[in-house]
């Protein structure tokens, strides 16, 4: 199990710093909207709440999701270890597909339920939309998700291998869907029903409450349409939209201390737990 953690750690890092980097260097080139507010201001504090997330999460929770999986494969547990299947390149990819779900259905809960929606509106705070915006999260609702993903993989009986594949998918989606990069409209149209793009996540970060509750998707995009909160665009057009919160204004989303406080904040809340 020990080379596992070690193992996934190397080569999740390795990814994300590509793919981070990867994608800097195209918003640069072909971005989708102009430029965003700085990046000296908006990066440090978006990549800060990443790195106090993850610290938290390795100080507060005894296993990380890939030791869960590992666990669970060696004893047998969950409905894919009883069932013998776990392993199995099926049982793999099922196994991808039910947490990917299991990930939207979070998303939705942290804009239905106000406790979580506090959390949760310090990634809707962020003033642009680009890689480091995926990256973005409340060190508590980053603590939140992994016990959850443990608990899920643990009752799943989720192997290592489909773990470790499934937050590699994770991330890279999160950074991708969230990019400021400018995609052929054909080409999206394609990518779209197999993967989140950054124009149809994109709808989910106007102010427009009405949008703000849409497409809730990180890498597949089928649960939008299943569940009936998929948008195929943003009223006002992409490059004219306003990203956002009206209650958090631009200046204090990119403060690091701003934002870890910000869940404890008597805000004037708007439209993230407003059903539609």
């Amino acid at each position: 199990m020990l080379r596992w953690v070690s193992d996934e750690m190397t080569i999740r890092l390795t990814v994300f710093g590509a793919v981070f980097l990867l994608l800097a260097l195209i918003e640069i080139g072909a971005p989708r909207r102009r430029a965003p507010p700085a990046r000296t201001r908006r990066w440090p504090t978006n990549l800060g709440l990443m790195a106090l997330g993850a610290v938290l999460g390795r100080i507060a929770l005894p296993l990380a999701v890939v030791e869960a999986g590992a666990l669970a494969t060696d004893r047998g547990w969950g409905l894919l270890g009883a069932a013998g299947v776990a392993r199995n390149p099926l049982g793999v990819a099922g196994a991808v597909i039910v947490l990917d779900f299991a990930i939207y259905t979070q998303h939705v809960l942290m804009h239905r339920v106000p406790a979580l929606w506090r959390l949760h509106r310090v990634h809707h705070a962020d003033p642009a939309f680009d890689a480091s915006t995926g990256l973005r999260f409340h060190p508590l609702e980053s603590l939140l998700s992994t016990a959850f993903k443990i608990a899920l993989v643990v009752s799943l009986g989720a192997s290592a291998v489909a773990v470790v594949t499934f937050e590699i998918l994770l991330n890279v989606s999160a950074m991708f869907n969230h990019a400021n990069l400018r995609l052929p409209v054909g080409g999206d149209r394609v990518l779209r029903r197999v993967l989140v793009t950054p124009d149809m996540h994109r709808v989910h970060h106007s102010v427009a409450p009405a949008e703000l509750n849409r497409n809730f998707g990180f890498a597949l995009p089928w649960w939008d349409w299943l569940c009936g909160t998929y948008q195929d665009q943003p009223a006002a057009g992409h490059e004219r939209m306003a990203i956002g919160l009206r209650s958090i204004a631009p200046a204090r989303a990119q403060r690091l201390v701003a934002m870890l406080v910000e869940p404890f904040r008597a805000a004037a809340d708007e439209p993230g737990v407003t059903p539609t």
